[in-house]
């Protein structure tokens, strides 16, 4: 499980009309739902990947995010390689009432790029990961909606 997003009322961050958007890249794990630590996030992004464990893992943090009561909680396919994969993430999600909202595609430059260390926005800025990724930030940001079709690259 990764991604957390939170927002405040335009009267909490201080400028009239504005919100504030908190973005947390959490480990792999549900200890944080679990512990109830994220109870006042409005939107919870669940990055699942094609794979059994991943699934598995995807479907525990749902269940923990709707015990908590979180409102927006999607889901997010990654490191989709082939439309088989994104099609399983799909049929599981949709096994779990789990709206994907988004497919970044497997891209090597992301390996690479962490490899040696590097952000990926300054070495293959124009990836297909970045792209997807991007998509789905403009999204959250409130400049698109995030529920409805997904983005993918």
């Amino acid at each position: 499980m990764r991604g957390v997003l939170g927002q405040l009322d335009q009267a909490d961050s201080g400028s009239a009309g504005e919100r504030d958007l908190t973005v947390i890249d959490m480990e792999a794990s549900i200890e944080h739902l679990s512990r109830g630590t994220l109870r006042h996030v409005d939107t919870l992004l669940i990055v699942a990947e094609p794979y059994f464990r991943a699934l598995e893992t995807a479907g525990r943090t749902v269940k923990l995010a709707r015990d908590l009561a979180i409102p927006n909680v999607f889901a997010v396919a990654n490191k989709v390689r082939t439309p088989e994969d994104a099609q399983a993430v799909r049929d599981y999600c949709a096994g779990h009432d789990l709206e994907v909202v988004a497919v970044v595609p497997f891209d090597e430059s992301v390996t690479t790029a962490d490899r040696n260390g590097n952000a990926l926005l300054d070495v293959a800025p124009d990836s297909p990961a970045v792209a997807a990724i991007t998509s789905l930030a403009d999204r959250v940001a409130g400049r698109q909606a995030v529920s409805g079709q997904a983005v993918s690259a």
